[in-house]
């Protein structure tokens, strides 16, 4: 295995996919793909390319630039396993020539990289104003990926991330070191009490198993799809360890505060969130954003991006360090509203 993708600049980028594509052609071959048309999807911690055939449909390939083979393993096989136990389209792994779902290819350098091919999900990103009835659905869909979850019997050498206090301190180091690009240093002081705060919340967090499981990790509204109406995810490359209330928060926090009150209601229609969840949630949300920016901030293409959030992040921050509600509505909030 080899860190493949260390992207400093638009060169490094180009380098990247050109030698990927290399490596998703011989991967190909492995999986009897041979002569099926590819074409470049999108690049970050993997790099993706899809696959179109005339006959099979469509997959996606992904090249794993930093991950060793037991974990992709295991985000197959917990991808198998919801594919069984729940009737929502899921991606899932097809096996190669030997009947593994993982492949492992050479470089040059004496590395190798690990690659995967999924069945396609079919469904398109919402490009207009999300309903009322698919956000609703979206937490539908929370609450039957946890519910599933809670029952599902971890095979050998199951292996995935663990998404809570060391990781986050892990982000945070990652900020430290790239902030200057979007923050100034007054900003960052903000983030950097907000973390505290947020460190202080997971501790006190219990990993019970009606509140934490294998999670998706990363439902934000990109990776979700919709296909006659029903929302389907996608890309489970983070799939891990981690408290529920953290897979809900990186549903909402891309929705306007009336959407994230359906996407609650939603839930609790399937599966009811107990105890004083809201603080939790808004420090989850608080994180989930600090991840966010900690995750692009080395990528140049992003800068421009993360700088134009600021605004509204900023005052998130304040409102979570402050003590202020800042997920939904206030009761006068919705008053005012209603008339």
């Amino acid at each position: 295995m080899t860190r493949l993708f260390q992207l400093e600049s638009e060169d490094d980028i180009e380098k990247v996919v050109a030698q990927s594509q290399q490596i998703a052609q011989r991967a190909m071959h492995e999986y009897d793909l041979d002569g099926e048309r590819l074409r470049f999807n999108q690049l970050s911690d993997t790099c993706t390319f899809v696959i179109e055939t005339e006959k099979d449909g469509t997959y996606l390939l992904r090249i794993h630039g930093n991950k060793n083979r037991n974990e992709i393993d295991s985000e197959l096989a917990w991808l198998s396993y919801l594919h069984e136990k729940i009737e929502i389209a899921i991606p899932t792994g097809i096996e190669c020539r030997n009947g593994s779902k993982t492949v492992s290819i050479d470089l040059a350098n004496g590395d190798c990289v690990f690659v995967s091919v999924m069945r396609w999900v079919a469904g398109e990103h919402a490009d207009e104003e999300l309903s009322e009835d698919q956000v609703y659905k979206e937490g539908v869909l929370l609450a039957k990926l946890h519910t599933v979850s809670q029952d599902f019997q971890f095979p050998p050498e199951f292996t995935r991330p663990i998404w809570g206090e060391d990781s986050f301190k892990e982000a945070m180091a990652r900020l430290t070191e790239h902030y200057q690009r979007f923050l100034t240093d007054e900003e960052f002081e903000l983030y950097e009490l907000a973390a505290d705060k947020i460190l202080t919340c997971l501790a006190k967090l219990d990993k019970n198993s009606s509140h934490y499981g294998i999670i998706h990790g990363d439902l934000h509204q990109g990776n979700i799809v919709f296909h006659n109406g029903d929302p389907h995810p996608i890309d489970f490359g983070r799939c891990g360890f981690g408290h529920y209330l953290y897979d809900i928060a990186h549903t909402i926090l891309g929705l306007y505060p009336a959407q994230r009150e359906l996407v609650i209601k939603g839930y609790e229609s399937f599966r009811k969130l107990d105890g004083d969840w809201l603080p939790s949630l808004e420090s989850f949300a608080v994180m989930v954003m600090i991840e966010n920016y900690s995750h692009h901030a080395p990528d140049p293409r992003e800068t421009e991006g993360l700088k134009e959030e600021q605004p509204y992040a900023i005052p998130m921050i304040k409102n979570y360090l402050n003590g202020k509600p800042f997920l939904f509505h206030s009761k006068a909030e919705n008053e005012r509203e209603n008339g």
